[in-house]
């Protein structure tokens, strides 16, 4: 009697933990009973997606039947989707169209969204409100600590994105005073720099792109932003295709899938060919064995492994420089590339073979001598990023130690190191493998 109790026992183990695997539905929460109602209310009809709780995407969508190519996921009708045409059919159109010099449309919508959760019970947006994420983790949102753990250039981009979110909140200053009427309280509270912050994450993150009309209500900037309740709780994947589109026929949102999806499984739409840099910049999160991540080597790594005193290194580097080779220099899952080989390949140009600097950047052979330093140059710097990945990776595991409250924020970071090092790792092997066949 015992032995069968363990059975079954094991039996639905495996089960909660098959089911914890695939998800678990979250439908039933009130939260999204409410979105769903509001949404219905709008004209959209879904039979096929569940909103749920996935072991290693967070919350998403689960299909109820198998998707085959070409299936629609899903079609949002555009009385759900959140635009600038919504934001001028508020109370804050007339001050938008009255203020000059014009707003942006990214402005707009910041506005809108803070005012509208401003509003709470009041607005007309509350269920789908309830169900955007109170924090982000994009780097605007990261500590101090954490950035400076981030791989550059990514930790360049991180600051710059962070002066870009202080530059809108400060040149909107005045246009958030002239709405005052509209509210019992100060503005100055209600538009506050972490309501700003919060309002240009969830667009960043959060919208479709969408071509609209230029008006002139608006600076020239394009406007090309909607927010797509529900269809937003679908996660990427770097490894599906989707086609995503509206219909001016159905004057809906449409997105159908290139790629076969089973029951019960998640939905994921592609966001774009993106590596992890890109993604945590942009979305907050890094995606593993990402087939499109590469680790970046700065002109500073390169430099360090050729002689001071070579007479052309100047030279070397203005042709670099003049012929863009000094960027996007990387390693990639199947090892160096051209690019970094090729901007490799020129600085070890002896100075009998410097007159030969442009078939190098056609990808000529110039000598053996030159193939053989490149490939050792290439493996040095290749070790040297190893071993620094390897230090950060130390440095977060005792900050996770000592920092709780950045535990989170450092686990995103520790995400990205570690790819970097299995891509790096990737990278050595294929290099020793040259290297034996030559």
């Amino acid at each position: 009697m015992k032995q069968s109790r363990g059975r079954t026992g094991r039996k639905r183990r495996r089960k909660h933990l098959q089911s914890f695997m695939e998800g678990v539905n979250c439908s039933h929460k009130l939260e999204y009973i409410k979105l769903k109602k509001w949404l219905k209310d709008r004209g959209f009809e879904d039979n096929n997606l569940r909103p749920a709780e996935f072991w290693d995407t967070g919350r998403g969508l689960m299909t109820t039947k198998t998707l085959q190519v070409k299936d629609l996921i899903i079609s949002l009708p555009e009385k759900c989707l959140l635009t600038t045409g919504t934001v001028l059919s508020s109370s804050l159109g007339e001050y938008i169209t009255k203020w000059k010099p014009p707003v942006s449309p990214l402005i707009a919508l910041c506005t809108f969204l803070i005012a509208e959760k401003h509003a709470g019970d009041k607005s007309l947006w509350k269920p789908y409100l309830d169900v955007l994420p109170k924090t982000y983790t994009c780097p605007v949102c990261l500590e101090h600590d954490v950035v400076s753990l981030l791989p550059e250039p990514l930790r360049t981009k991180a600051w710059e994105q962070r002066t870009t979110v202080h530059e809108l909140y400060m040149s909107a200053q005045a246009f958030f005073s002239s709405l005052q009427p509209l509210f019992a309280e100060n503005t100055g509270t209600i538009f506050n720099y972490s309501a700003v912050e919060w309002a240009w994450c969830t667009i960043n993150t959060r919208t479709i792109y969408m071509k609209h009309p230029q008006r002139e209500c608006f600076s020239p900037e394009p406007d090309v932003y909607a927010l797509a309740p529900y269809l937003d709780l679908l996660n990427h994947s770097p490894n599906v295709q989707v086609k995503a589109a509206f219909n001016e026929q159905t004057r809906s949102y449409e997105i159908r899938t290139n790629s076969q999806c089973k029951k019960y499984e998640e939905v994921f739409i592609c966001y774009g060919p993106h590596d992890n840099q890109r993604l945590l910049l942009e979305y907050g999160f890094v995606a593993m064995d990402n087939p499109h991540s590469s680790v970046y080597v700065s002109s500073d790594t390169l430099l360090k492994y050729f002689p001071p005193l070579d007479k052309q290194r100047n030279a070397k580097l203005s042709i670099l420089k003049d012929h863009d080779f000094l960027e996007n220099l990387t390693f990639g899952w199947d090892g160096p590339s051209w690019r970094l080989l090729t901007a490799l390949k020129l600085l070890s140009l002896g100075a009998d073979e410097f007159t030969c600097w442009r078939r190098t950047l056609l990808g000529d052979v110039i000598s053996a001598r030159n193939e053989q330093q490149t490939l050792n140059v290439t493996t040095k710097i290749c070790h040297f990023l190893i071993e620094e990945t390897q230090h950060v990776l130390l440095q977060i595991s005792q900050l996770k130690k000592n920092k709780e409250n950045l535990r989170k924020h450092l686990a995103l970071a520790e995400a990205l190191h570690l790819e970097n090092l299995k891509i790096l790792q990737k990278s050595a092997e294929i290099l020793c493998n040259l290297n034996m066949a030559t």
